[in-house]
């Protein structure tokens, strides 16, 4: 592979370690831990990996000498800057333990592990991608391990290789089903080891253990970036309107953090959307009641901010996908054509969600219909809710200037900032975190553990002061409908509405909706001061401080 003049340079940076992993170390048991919600039934369906105590490295004297094992690594879901770190954390690790150590990297994400598709991971293909972006070292894939064959068909390929643990790199459905094979396997004395990593630039994978997932960092500074670009020609041209989505289905921290770094004139938070009760024509109108204030003011122009997911925060589109979700699951619904769903869903609907399924653009209603992703929720990605805001938008401001009511002008630019950060180049927070996450992970398996997801705390301070140590997966679990059904799931961390950073951002909006009062981050700087370089997120800063 051709290397680049950044590639060249980031190839020499060293990633820095908690003090902890640098030399011999001891876990220290806490105390034993349940899950978040639904405690008797997700004992009951993990009694191996249920209740086990958290833990945390502390450094000893000495040195760490193991008998030599393999190792397994898989790459799991849609891609976050930093798992190339992660992997090269896990490599030096083993390493470190044993010279002898070997990693296999299972191709395309699960289905490698299931289809035997691997290739072991030596020095020379490790180096060729440290501190890069993106997950091209294995490549990633979304196939679900929660089939007792896959299970089993994976184990072949695992005693074939000598394989004494597995690391799934990936969010809360992958590492889901981490949990749900560290139970299988340990249910059978299989003798395999499964320890998870948070990763998902969503930002929706974090707790009191887990402060961050790797790849939020970098993700959210690439769009700040290019949003401020943005912001830098709506203030140039001032005579567009730009409507910006962004990613975060299921919450919305990317949002949040793009806004508490480039106030933006308009974001709207999902969980807010959802806990004031308002309906699609109250987040149209209060868009347009800013779009008005700005141009009473002589400002035509702004740029908003908007989740990818925001349709479902709307509490009557929640309920109405919900519905959706449990007639496309019913075996009826499988069989049938494109056009004939939509008559089977209208006529399988409830009086109230049908009226708000008719209310609904048309193209929208066909999306909300028809496209399913694979855990058989709506891909609410494809719904282009920026040209749907804004057409909406630009439909009531007519309306008010045929009232007298407004005078102002309004042309919208539409943009969507999602697959443009998931594989850039990790921030220097992002390299560090993922290292340390990777190393941790070869740490949690010398030490015996399963079941376990990697944790790296204290990290809004300097690395030198981050904790290392592991959590139980089932920790983070409640039960959750899916496709029809109940299953155990990591439940999805929120926007907190009473944390310091939405409400740093609540108690700034009013100003930045009216003012223009941009900031432009600029690109993410590798190489210079570490008060420019090193930072953490905003999120993080505020949540911490």
């Amino acid at each position: 592979m051709e290397k680049s003049a950044l590639q060249i340079a980031r190839a020499a940076y060293q990633p820095k370690l908690p003090k902890a992993l640098r030399g011999a170390l001891k876990a220290v048991e806490g105390a034993p831990t349940q899950s978040v919600a639904d405690q008797d039934e997700v004992k009951k369906l993990f009694p191996n990996t249920y209740g086990m105590p958290s833990l945390k490295f502390e450094p000893v004297e000495g040195k760490m000498d193991t008998a030599a094992i393999n190792i397994g690594v898989i790459l799991s879901g849609g891609q976050a800057p930093g798992g190339h770190n992660v992997i090269s954390g896990l490599f030096d690790g083993i390493k470190k333990l044993n010279p002898a150590n070997k990693l296999y990297g299972f191709i395309l994400g699960p289905g490698g592990l299931v289809d035997h598709n691997y290739k072991e991971l030596t020095a020379d293909i490790i180096d060729e991608y440290r501190n890069t972006g993106g997950f091209d070292i294995i490549g990633s894939g979304r196939t679900k391990l929660e089939k007792k064959e896959q299970f089993d068909k994976g184990l072949e390929i695992i005693k074939k290789l000598g394989i004494k643990a597995i690391v799934i790199i990936g969010g809360d459905d992958s590492n889901t089903n981490a949990c749900v094979l560290a139970e299988y396997y340990k249910s059978i004395g299989a003798g395999v080891q499964v320890i998870g990593c948070p990763k998902t630039i969503d930002g929706d994978l974090k707790n009191s253990e887990i402060e961050t997932s790797f790849g939020f960092d970098t993700a959210t500074k690439t769009y700040s970036e290019v949003i401020g670009n943005i912001m830098r020609d709506c203030n140039s041209a001032r005579k567009y309107w730009h409507f910006v989505k962004l990613m975060g289905r299921s919450a919305s921290h990317v949002t949040l953090e793009c806004a508490l770094q480039t106030h933006p004139n308009i974001t709207l938070i999902g969980e807010e959307v959802e806990q004031k009760n308002l309906s699609l024509d109250d987040v149209v109108t209060q868009i347009a009641n800013i779009v008005k204030q700005r141009a009473d003011a002589g400002n035509n122009f702004g740029v908003a901010l908007i989740p990818e997911g925001i349709i479902e925060f709307i509490p009557a589109i929640k309920k109405l996908i919900a519905e959706l979700n449990d007639v496309l699951a019913t075996p009826e619904a499988q069989n049938l054509g494109r056009s004939e769903q939509i008559d089977f869903v209208k006529s399988h609907l409830s009086a109230a969600n049908l009226a708000v399924f008719n209310s609904l653009p048309t193209s929208v209603a066909r999306q909300l219909a028809l496209d399913r992703d694979p855990h058989g929720n709506v891909q609410v990605s494809l719904i282009e809710t920026e040209k749907l805001l804004s057409t909406m938008v630009a439909a009531k401001l007519d309306q008010w200037k045929k009232e007298g009511k407004y005078n102002g002008k309004f042309s919208a630019q539409h943009h969507f900032f999602g697959y443009e950060g998931r594989c850039a180049a990790p921030s220097n927070f992002d390299a560090d975190y993922c290292y340390s996450l990777g190393f941790n992970a070869a740490m949690l398996i010398a030490a015996g553990k399963t079941g376990y997801m990697s944790s790296i705390k204290n990290t809004n301070l300097p690395v030198d002061q981050w904790i290392a140590g592991g959590i139980p997966i089932t920790m983070m679990m409640n039960m959750e409908k899916r496709n029809g059904e109940m299953k155990p799931v990591i439940k999805k961390a929120l926007v907190e509405l009473d944390g310091k950073p939405f409400q740093y951002f609540a108690s700034q909006r009013d100003k930045w909706a009216a003012e223009t009062a941009y900031v432009f981050p600029g690109p993410i700087q590798y190489f210079g001061p570490a008060e420019v370089c090193d930072q953490p997120t905003k999120t993080l800063a505020l949540e911490k401080s």
